[in-house]
């Protein structure tokens, strides 16, 4: 059977960039264009050329791709002509292979918004579109608030989608822009569509996720015949975000129908990198990946239960639905006060730690995470630091380093300008070898920032650690986690770090102690002891 051409358009760089928070840089959306390429999507939508001085820099400096690279904008305003509207021009001006127009499908916003008649609305759409095709651009028409639309005038709604149609538009996006509508309900709509002269493979989707269906509502139009499918790399878009490619493009490459029914651009070697592309999105934006995220969070395969663990030893297939390397993610059998003896033989065994079936350290090593697991330690989160504790308890553990003393201290002093500013600075003294090595830093930035005493306790443990420095150079800290245990003079603070190389390794350490600051150091020296010990360096 002959599997159908699905299309996709990521639109992270426009759509995904309205995130609240979110702020690309153009060598960032480059980047960003450049994994997407590799992912295999079909479009990347860059930006809005003119709208702001960052897109118009991405579009003069925008990286080759064989996706078709994509400039977004609006049809033409009211009273001008195609030819003679800078708006439009600016857009047609970025040399883009495509260009996306948005243009009003809802009575309510062509009298509201716009304040025109119906027809001159259809006028508008008409003429845009030609302009672009007369351009030898791929023109695709963003059919806004298409569902609300519809449920208005119908007739009207599907007036629109010829007038661009008919003036040469290679693409048709059904957008849900307010994300109100439920999947039943983009699936009877598309359908109608169909029905009423709009070819399939002419028709997108484009899905806001404002009810959480944005990926069911997506697959609901891909059912009823829709051929391309918009969203963005982890769900980013305006306020609860746009239908989450890395959601869709798995499932359509690995669920049935999807898989032999439709065929996509990315192959399996594209999927398989799927996970490091999201983690690294969160890295540029310098937030905490979504652990439950599907597919390519870091729990997506964690197995917490001692009976699934005990399955999951004998057939992966009893807990999952995937193989988690198809995604390029991975297992894991967390450690907690819920762990039996199955659950830490697989996780032992994952990192690479062999131990006999009757050794008496397999009760010790339990014990020993239920106890501190009382004491506040978190191991089901830290795995990490549980792969140091079984170590140590097997008497397996390499010894790298030990640290004599740190200090840590803030000061509140004026600059040179007389604004006041705080500086945190951190002494940490190690053992190496015999050798007694001391480092000082300060935790100010480039731009003269202060980013706290665990910042400075961290540039100075990792400035000289003499014959480890080049293994760890590469680490970076990506997510600092507080929470406070118990309460009152019982209180405890624990602290979970996650850190990254540049081999595309993430990792999570815990700290606990009454003071956040001692804490942190824990969880800081055994991140650097695991790197250590995962890339097999030799104990000086």
């Amino acid at each position: 059977m002959t599997r159908q051409r699905l299309y996709l358009y990521d639109t992270t760089l426009r759509d995904g960039q309205q995130t609240q928070g979110v702020q690309f840089s153009a060598a960032e959306k480059a980047e960003i264009a450049q994994m997407l390429d590799q992912l295999g999507v079909d479009y990347i939508e860059g930006g809005w050329p003119g709208a702001n001085p960052t897109d118009s820099d991405f579009f003069a400096q925008a990286p080759a791709t064989r996706a078709t690279m994509t400039a977004f904008g609006m049809t033409k305003r009211a009273g001008r002509s195609a030819d003679n509207d800078d708006v439009l021009a600016a857009v047609t001006n970025a040399g883009t292979r495509a260009v996306c127009l948005v243009g009003k499908t809802h009575p309510f916003h062509v009298r509201e918004a716009l304040g025109i008649s119906l027809a001159e609305n259809l006028d508008n759409i008409r003429a845009s579109v030609a302009h672009l095709v007369g351009l030898g651009r791929e023109a695709l028409f963003d059919a806004e608030h298409f569902f609300d639309g519809h449920a208005e005038d119908p007739d009207y709604a599907l007036a629109c989608l010829r007038a661009a149609l008919e003036a040469g538009a290679r693409w048709l996006v059904l957008c849900d822009t307010n994300g109100g509508t439920l999947p039943e309900r983009v699936g009877q709509v598309t359908r109608a569509v169909i029905a009423g002269g709009i070819p399939g493979e002419r028709l997108g989707i484009h899905c806001h996720d404002d009810t959480g269906n944005a990926v069911a509502c997506t697959l609901a139009a891909v059912d009823a015949g829709a051929r391309q499918v918009q969203g963005t790399l982890n769900g980013l878009g305006e306020r609860c975000g746009n239908a989450s490619l890395t959601s869709i493009i798995p499932t359509l490459l690995l669920k049935a129908p999807y898989r032999s029914v439709l065929q996509t651009g990315v192959s399996a070697e594209g999927l398989a990198g799927l996970t490091r592309i999201s983690r690294r999105l969160d890295e540029i934006l310098n937030r905490a990946p979504s652990r439950a995220a599907p597919y390519v969070g870091t729990s997506a395969f964690a197995h917490k239960a001692g009976l699934h663990a005990s399955a999951i030893l004998k057939n992966p297939a009893t807990y999952e639905h995937v193989e988690p390397a198809t995604v390029g993610n991975e297992r894991i059998i967390p450690m907690s006060n819920q762990a039996g003896q199955s659950n830490l033989r697989a996780r032992l065994g994952e990192a690479g730690i062999e131990v006999g079936r009757d050794d008496p350290a397999l009760a010790r090593i339990l014990d020993l995470v239920k106890a501190r697991e009382d004491a506040g330690y978190a191991y089901d989160g830290a795995q990490a630091s549980f792969e140091l504790l079984a170590l140590t308890e097997l008497g397996r553990m390499q010894h790298y380093f030990s640290v004599e003393r740190y200090r840590v201290t803030v000061e509140r002093r004026r600059n040179a300008l007389g604004k006041r500013i705080s500086v945190s600075e951190a002494v940490v003294v190690v053992q190496i070898g015999g050798e007694r090595m001391l480092s000082v830093s300060e935790s100010m930035d480039e731009l003269g920032q202060d980013r706290g005493p665990v910042n400075a306790l961290w540039r100075a443990l990792a400035k000289d650690l003499g014959p480890y420095q080049a293994a760890i150079d590469d680490m970076h800290l990506v997510d600092f986690r507080v929470r406070i245990t118990g309460g009152g003079t019982e209180a405890a603070t624990r602290v979970i770090i996650d850190s990254a190389d540049g081999q595309g390794h993430r990792w999570s350490t815990v700290g606990v102690s009454p003071n956040i600051v001692d804490a942190s150091f824990e969880a800081l020296v055994d991140a650097i002891r695991w790197k250590l010990i995962r890339d097999r360096v030799a104990p000086a």
